[in-house]
């Protein structure tokens, strides 16, 4: 069963495939397809961002019990890509999502992770290059991650903390992605280690803007206290020298994550994923380790 509710306060507060070089455009899927939502879930419609002078929606998945423990703050989650997490009738490839909220509504009733809450943070479609890479591509331009961070920041966590009962503190707040989605979660998390504390960063498009996401932890002077989740599929290219090419820049960044200072284990996991694409359907299949690294649950 799924409630989903529609938030009624005010809201003022191309590579999408890299496969890998291709292509990069995420968009919402257009014609009319059953809903495929989870649990309790709020969407919260053209939410303003005076920063980027855009608007775009976002989808908010609250944990079970979340209404009955009216004292009890949560951790979250902050997902880009948004229109991908929750439902088969808003995603890029129709039918196909990652089912986020399914996963984590078993594990928590499970009692595998923490109950948390997940924030899928929508796309705008012809700004997603530009808000999810932190430098200009010579062929893809892009590189204005600076001012999508900001909004994170400054606008969309506000906002989320008033509106919901979170824990606010890094330890508790999460930042990922896929692709794209994946490489500007690395490098925000890293950027502001103060307000995220965990990251997912799947499938990166490590390769973008030179390898800059590679130079840009190279120069890091000091560890932050982050806890990283990176993951790779075998085949995340259009042949198999494309595929490998990958999974060789996932293993380089990967090395140079350890070589700063992570400890692979204990504050970073890394895994490649045997055959797995790149699309929604792969990413799917690694969300349940994805959270139970960065969200196990509490003895």
């Amino acid at each position: 069963m799924c409630a989903v509710k529609f938030a009624t306060q005010p809201l003022r507060l191309l590579v999408r495939r890299a496969a890998l070089v291709v292509l990069f455009v995420a968009g919402t899927a257009g014609a009319q397809r059953p809903h495929t939502l989870t649990g309790d879930v709020r969407v919260h419609k053209n939410f303003h961002s005076t920063i980027l002078n855009n608007d775009r929606d976002v989808i908010v998945y609250l944990p079970p019990g979340y209404q009955a423990g009216l004292k009890r703050r949560y951790a979250v989650l902050y997902l880009h890509d948004g229109q991908n997490l929750f439902d088969g009738a808003t995603s890029f490839i129709p039918g196909q999502e990652w089912r986020v909220d399914e996963t984590a509504q078993a594990l928590i009733a499970a009692g595998k992770i923490e109950p948390l809450i997940i924030v899928g943070i929508y796309n705008t479609g012809k700004d997603r290059i530009d808000e999810y890479t932190p430098a200009a591509d010579a062929k893809f331009k892009g590189g204005k991650a600076d001012l999508y961070g900001r909004m994170l920041v400054a606008e969309l966590k506000p906002f989320i903390d008033s509106s919901y009962r979170t824990l606010p503190g890094p330890q508790h707040t999460g930042l990922g992605g896929s692709s794209l989605g994946g490489l500007v979660s690395l490098y925000l998390g890293l950027k502001y280690p103060k307000v995220f504390g965990r990251l997912a960063v799947v499938s990166p498009s490590v390769w973008f803007a030179n390898h800059h996401i590679v130079h840009y932890v190279e120069g890091l002077t000091k560890r932050p206290r982050v806890r990283i989740w990176l993951d790779i599929g075998t085949k995340e290219g259009s042949n198999a020298e494309d595929a490998q090419r990958t999974v060789n820049d996932a293993r380089l960044l990967k090395e140079t994550l350890v070589r700063k200072g992570w400890k692979p284990g204990k504050d970073l996991s890394y895994f490649e994923a045997e055959g797995a694409e790149h699309n929604e359907r792969a990413w799917a299949a690694r969300v349940e380790q994805m959270l139970r690294f960065l969200f196990p649950r509490k003895a």
